[in-house]
């Protein structure tokens, strides 16, 4: 029988936020690589995207440090064998916004689906501005696989998914470089 070929696509936004919300949030101390394997179950990982807004300095302080610790995230992504696709921020009301990431995790979607590049895609995501994608890859017969957190789970992408992962602090503890080095 043939191995099923998946993709593991995260949210980096959504995902960094519900990881905050569990007090996780150590993104360069996430081990990314045995977390797609976690995700992956037997599947085969044809790609896996993290998908961000890019920081852009605009000369103040705290552009810089946010645009260097991305830069950070974006190196250990790599050494997790994880790609990144980057939208943009855009500052409004002294507030940043991401803006593209979105459509881009879409075009993904239904890239990989109409190219046949996997039978699933694992996506972390709550966003249900996906919907729309997640619905026209499962008319081409993917299997979409919504992987959310448990202390706020997206009932509309539970509804429209093939399957969903709700995901409790304790799933994730064993992907964080600190309880590794403890030992947990």
């Amino acid at each position: 029988m043939k191995k099923q070929r998946c993709i593991i696509l995260i949210d980096g936004s959504n995902f960094y936020f519900k990881l905050k919300d569990l007090r996780l949030q150590r993104l360069l101390e996430f081990d990314f690589s045995s977390f797609s394997k976690y995700l992956a179950r037997n599947c085969e990982i044809k790609d896996s995207i993290y998908y961000i807004g890019a920081v852009r300095t605009d000369g103040t302080e705290k552009t810089f440090k946010l645009f260097k610790a991305q830069r950070k995230l974006l190196m250990h992504l790599k050494r997790n064998k994880f790609k990144y696709s980057l939208g943009y921020l855009l500052k409004s009301d002294g507030k940043f916004r991401e803006k593209g990431v979105d459509v881009n995790i879409a075009v993904d979607i239904l890239v990989a689906a109409y190219e046949n590049l996997c039978d699933t895609v694992i996506l972390v995501s709550s966003d249900t501005d996906l919907l729309p994608a997640v619905k026209k890859a499962k008319e081409k017969n993917k299997k979409i696989e919504y992987v959310g957190f448990s202390h706020q789970p997206s009932v509309a992408m539970v509804a429209n998914c093939s399957t969903s992962r709700l995901l409790t602090k304790y799933d994730l503890m064993p992907f964080t470089l600190g309880n590794k080095r403890r030992g947990k």
